[in-house]
């Protein structure tokens, strides 16, 4: 199954809180996962700001960053239980 997101809201300290089609949602913490050249500029709180969703339901930003829903959803689901 092909997780979408359907909200996303940029959060202080390079959290993202998102929800997914299916109503699951919650707090991604990127904290430490933003390196290397697409991800660097994320670092700027105000390109990191910048998030959105393609229309395929992928969290992304401008510079061409982007975050694969299964991942997102495997994280959300996991801490929830």
């Amino acid at each position: 199954m092909m997780w979408r997101v359907v909200t996303v809201k940029p959060l202080a300290d390079y959290r993202l809180h998102v929800e997914f089609a299916d109503g699951t949602q919650g707090e991604i913490d990127l904290s430490e996962r933003l390196f290397g050249p697409v991800f660097d500029p994320l670092r700027d709180p105000e390109v990191f700001a910048q998030v959105s969703i393609d229309e395929f339901g992928v969290v992304c930003w401008p510079n061409g960053a982007d975050l694969a829903p299964d991942a997102l959803y495997e994280t959300v689901a996991g801490a929830l239980t």
